[in-house]
């Protein structure tokens, strides 16, 4: 498999991650991309945080990759680990939780992630 066919693998299954807290709250990250960058223009101080900036800044640099002529190894680790940080806490929520859907999330995007990395391990 190419790794533009990977990376833009990567940026969908990052959408693809669930999160939920109390009161019956819960959405996917795609929704929570689309709220950050409404918000962003309207209010920037709201959505300043690292675990909402550092995922939408990862998958802007794998877009990145996508448009150019072979995918840059060192972007892709750079955007990889942009993202991996929120999935990993997701992650550890998930199992800490027994919650089946966000640890189940998150499962696409860190197989993706090591599949990456072996593939780069390999070359």
């Amino acid at each position: 498999m190419k790794q533009k066919t990977i990376n833009l693998l990567l940026i969908l299954s990052s959408l693809l991650g669930y999160l939920e807290w109390g009161g019956g709250n819960h959405l996917f990250l795609l929704q929570a991309e689309g709220e950050l960058l409404r918000k962003m223009f309207s209010d920037p101080t709201s959505v300043i945080h690292p675990f909402t900036i550092m995922p939408l800044a990862g998958q802007i640099i794998l877009a990145i990759t996508l448009l150019q002529k072979a995918a840059s190894k060192v972007l892709t680790f750079i955007g990889i680990g942009c993202i991996i940080l929120l999935f990993l806490l997701m992650l550890f929520i998930g199992i800490s939780t027994k919650n089946l859907k966000i640890f189940s999330s998150t499962i696409p995007f860190i197989f993706l992630s090591v599949l990456t990395i072996l593939r780069y391990k390999k070359a």
